[in-house]
């Protein structure tokens, strides 16, 4: 199959099947996502949703939490993945909002990446979640799909790679939702040691399906030999 048959197969399953695609972190404006999407990094969704409302509640905004010591805002955290670092980068970008960019979360890459704790992934999700722009976040899910389907070559070995052979194929006003499509099936459905296939909805454009396909062929003929 050719590439552009693939990625117009597997869009349009997930125009059809998955509409409305969103982050399933929980959040009431872009402050606290990209408070939450800071704490999630090597955390689970569910994890820092259990987390942020009293998170929240106590520190709403980055005036509240430029104020917090660590002490203060550690036990709020101490349950998600390096809290130590993460309490530090919440107060440091609380305060550097409020300095630099007059409490408002920025909306562009160059300018994300200045607040701690926000490296590449962290500014595309919250600009592509936020302001719907064309940026693909590259988690460990979209990478492992990605390459897994035939979306992206094998050869494409790191995050930043994977981003812009998405980025190049998918068409600009759908970058936001696919993002959204690619980790929910990771998530769900295309799981990393047991792919769900025999439940999966795009096995007719996975490359990972054919190969598997193929291999089961060549045990039936291997075994009538």
């Amino acid at each position: 199959m050719k590439k552009q048959a693939r990625y117009q197969g597997v869009i349009d399953y997930f125009l059809a099947n998955v509409p409305v695609a969103e982050t399933e972190l929980t959040y009431d404006n872009p402050f606290q996502l990209l408070v939450a999407v800071i704490l999630s990094a090597q955390c689970t969704d569910k994890r820092v949703n259990l987390t942020t409302p009293a998170l929240f509640e106590k520190y709403p905004n980055p005036e509240t939490m430029s104020k917090a010591s660590f002490n203060d805002l550690f036990p709020f955290i101490r349950s998600i993945s390096y809290p130590n670092s993460k309490t530090k980068h919440l107060i440091g970008t609380s305060q550097l909002l409020l300095s630099k960019f007059d409490g408002t979360v920025p909306m562009t890459i160059p300018e994300l990446i200045q607040l701690p704790g926000v490296g590449r992934k962290t500014a595309n999700v919250i600009t592509s979640v936020i302001d719907q722009q064309p940026n693909m976040a590259v988690d460990t899910h979209v990478f492992r799909v990605s390459r897994r389907i035939g979306l992206v070559p094998m050869t494409a070995t790191t995050p930043l790679a994977v981003e812009k052979v998405l980025i190049k194929n998918i068409p600009s006003e759908l970058v936001h939702k696919a993002h959204h499509w690619l980790i929910l099936h990771g998530r769900y459905t295309c799981l990393a040691r047991s792919p769900k296939c025999n439940t999966c909805g795009i096995t007719e454009f996975c490359k990972y399906d054919e190969k598997e396909a193929k291999k089961k062929e060549a045990k039936i003929k291997a075994s009538k030999i």
